[in-house]
Protein backbone atom coordinates (compact mmCIF):
# COMPACT_ATOMS: atom_id res chain seq x y z
CA UNK A 1 0.00 0.00 0.00
CA UNK A 2 1.10 3.60 -0.42
CA UNK A 3 2.08 4.02 3.25
CA UNK A 4 4.20 0.85 3.30
CA UNK A 5 7.77 0.13 2.19
CA UNK A 6 7.82 -0.75 -1.51
CA UNK A 7 8.93 -4.32 -2.25
CA UNK A 8 9.33 -4.35 -6.06
CA UNK A 9 13.15 -4.35 -5.90
CA UNK A 10 13.09 -7.24 -3.44
CA UNK A 11 10.82 -9.22 -5.77
CA UNK A 12 13.13 -8.47 -8.71
CA UNK A 13 16.07 -9.78 -6.68
CA UNK A 14 14.16 -12.93 -5.70
CA UNK A 15 13.65 -13.84 -9.35
CA UNK A 16 17.20 -12.80 -10.28
CA UNK A 17 18.48 -15.29 -7.70
CA UNK A 18 16.17 -18.06 -8.95
CA UNK A 19 14.14 -18.26 -5.72
CA UNK A 20 10.43 -19.03 -5.43
CA UNK A 21 8.18 -16.07 -4.71
CA UNK A 22 4.69 -16.15 -3.25
CA UNK A 23 2.36 -13.19 -2.83
CA UNK A 24 -0.82 -12.80 -0.79
CA UNK A 25 -4.34 -13.09 -2.14
CA UNK A 26 -6.85 -11.64 0.28
CA UNK A 27 -10.47 -12.71 0.47
CA UNK A 28 -12.18 -9.99 2.50
CA UNK A 29 -15.50 -11.79 2.64
CA UNK A 30 -13.94 -14.60 4.69
CA UNK A 31 -10.98 -12.81 6.30
CA UNK A 32 -8.81 -15.35 4.53
CA UNK A 33 -5.40 -15.05 2.88
CA UNK A 34 -3.39 -17.47 0.77
CA UNK A 35 0.19 -17.12 -0.43
CA UNK A 36 0.21 -17.94 -4.14
CA UNK A 37 3.23 -18.51 -6.33
CA UNK A 38 4.39 -15.98 -8.90
CA UNK A 39 6.13 -17.28 -11.99
CA UNK A 40 8.02 -14.08 -12.88
CA UNK A 41 8.21 -10.35 -12.39
CA UNK A 42 6.17 -9.95 -15.56
CA UNK A 43 3.55 -12.25 -14.05
CA UNK A 44 3.19 -9.89 -11.09
CA UNK A 45 2.90 -6.84 -13.34
CA UNK A 46 -0.11 -8.39 -15.13
CA UNK A 47 -2.10 -9.18 -11.97
CA UNK A 48 -5.32 -7.24 -11.39
CA UNK A 49 -5.44 -4.45 -8.80
CA UNK A 50 -7.70 -4.75 -5.76
CA UNK A 51 -9.72 -1.91 -4.24
CA UNK A 52 -6.70 -1.43 -1.93
CA UNK A 53 -4.51 -0.86 -5.02
CA UNK A 54 -2.65 -4.14 -4.40
CA UNK A 55 -1.76 -6.54 -7.20
CA UNK A 56 -2.95 -10.03 -6.44
CA UNK A 57 -4.15 -13.12 -8.33
CA UNK A 58 -7.82 -13.01 -9.28
CA UNK A 59 -10.38 -14.85 -7.14
CA UNK A 60 -10.96 -17.41 -9.91
CA UNK A 61 -7.24 -18.01 -10.56
CA UNK A 62 -6.81 -21.61 -9.45
CA UNK A 63 -3.62 -22.28 -11.41
CA UNK A 64 -1.14 -21.15 -8.76
CA UNK A 65 0.43 -23.22 -6.02
CA UNK A 66 -0.46 -22.19 -2.47
CA UNK A 67 2.71 -22.24 -0.35
CA UNK A 68 1.22 -24.44 2.40
CA UNK A 69 0.08 -27.03 -0.14
CA UNK A 70 3.74 -27.50 -1.01
CA UNK A 71 6.91 -27.07 0.99
CA UNK A 72 5.78 -24.10 3.06
CA UNK A 73 7.64 -20.82 3.34
CA UNK A 74 11.07 -19.83 4.66
CA UNK A 75 10.39 -16.11 5.02
CA UNK A 76 7.43 -13.73 5.03
CA UNK A 77 7.73 -9.96 4.72
CA UNK A 78 4.92 -8.72 6.95
CA UNK A 79 3.31 -5.31 6.45
CA UNK A 80 1.94 -3.14 9.21
CA UNK A 81 1.21 0.34 10.49
CA UNK A 82 3.46 0.17 13.55
CA UNK A 83 6.03 -2.08 15.21
CA UNK A 84 7.81 -2.23 18.54
CA UNK A 85 11.13 -3.68 19.66
CA UNK A 86 9.51 -6.86 21.02
CA UNK A 87 8.10 -7.96 17.65
CA UNK A 88 4.59 -6.70 18.25
CA UNK A 89 2.83 -5.41 15.15
CA UNK A 90 -0.10 -3.12 14.54
CA UNK A 91 -1.81 -4.34 11.38
CA UNK A 92 -4.91 -3.01 9.69
CA UNK A 93 -7.27 -4.89 11.98
CA UNK A 94 -8.45 -7.74 9.78
CA UNK A 95 -6.04 -10.42 11.04
CA UNK A 96 -4.98 -11.73 7.61
CA UNK A 97 -1.31 -12.22 8.50
CA UNK A 98 -1.88 -13.48 12.04
CA UNK A 99 -4.35 -16.07 10.75
CA UNK A 100 -2.00 -17.11 7.95
CA UNK A 101 0.96 -17.42 10.33
CA UNK A 102 -1.22 -19.58 12.59
CA UNK A 103 -1.86 -21.84 9.59
CA UNK A 104 1.90 -21.93 8.94
CA UNK A 105 2.52 -23.15 12.49
CA UNK A 106 0.34 -26.19 11.73
CA UNK A 107 2.35 -26.98 8.56
CA UNK A 108 5.17 -29.55 8.94
CA UNK A 109 7.76 -26.86 8.12
CA UNK A 110 6.40 -24.60 10.84
CA UNK A 111 6.33 -20.83 11.11
CA UNK A 112 8.55 -19.04 8.59
CA UNK A 113 10.95 -16.33 9.71
CA UNK A 114 9.07 -13.02 9.66
CA UNK A 115 10.51 -9.62 8.83
CA UNK A 116 8.66 -6.32 8.92
CA UNK A 117 9.98 -3.63 6.57
CA UNK A 118 9.28 -0.30 8.25
CA UNK A 119 9.86 3.40 8.02
CA UNK A 120 11.54 4.80 11.13
CA UNK A 121 8.33 6.73 11.86
CA UNK A 122 6.48 3.41 12.26
CA UNK A 123 8.56 2.36 15.27
CA UNK A 124 6.61 2.58 18.51
CA UNK A 125 7.50 2.22 22.17
CA UNK A 126 4.87 -0.44 22.68
CA UNK A 127 2.11 -2.02 20.61
CA UNK A 128 -0.86 -3.58 22.43
CA UNK A 129 -1.57 -7.12 21.26
CA UNK A 130 -4.14 -9.86 21.80
CA UNK A 131 -3.67 -13.60 22.15
CA UNK A 132 -4.29 -14.02 18.40
CA UNK A 133 -1.42 -11.72 17.38
CA UNK A 134 1.75 -13.45 16.15
CA UNK A 135 5.05 -11.73 16.97
CA UNK A 136 7.41 -10.65 14.19
CA UNK A 137 10.98 -12.01 14.33
CA UNK A 138 12.72 -8.88 13.06
CA UNK A 139 11.92 -5.28 12.10
CA UNK A 140 14.15 -3.69 9.45
CA UNK A 141 14.19 0.07 8.98
CA UNK A 142 16.50 2.72 7.63
CA UNK A 143 18.27 4.61 10.40
CA UNK A 144 19.35 8.05 9.19
CA UNK A 145 21.45 8.49 12.33
CA UNK A 146 23.68 5.51 11.62
CA UNK A 147 26.36 7.57 9.88
CA UNK A 148 26.22 5.22 6.90
CA UNK A 149 24.97 5.79 3.38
Amino acid sequence: MDDEVRTEQIIKDIFKRGKDCFIPRYKSSRIHMDMLQLSSLQDMETLPLTSWNIRQPAEDDNTREEALDGGGLDLILVPGLGFDGLGKRLGRGKGFYDTYLDRCMKHPKGKPYTIALAFKEQLCQEIPVSDNDVLIDEVLYEDDDSGGP
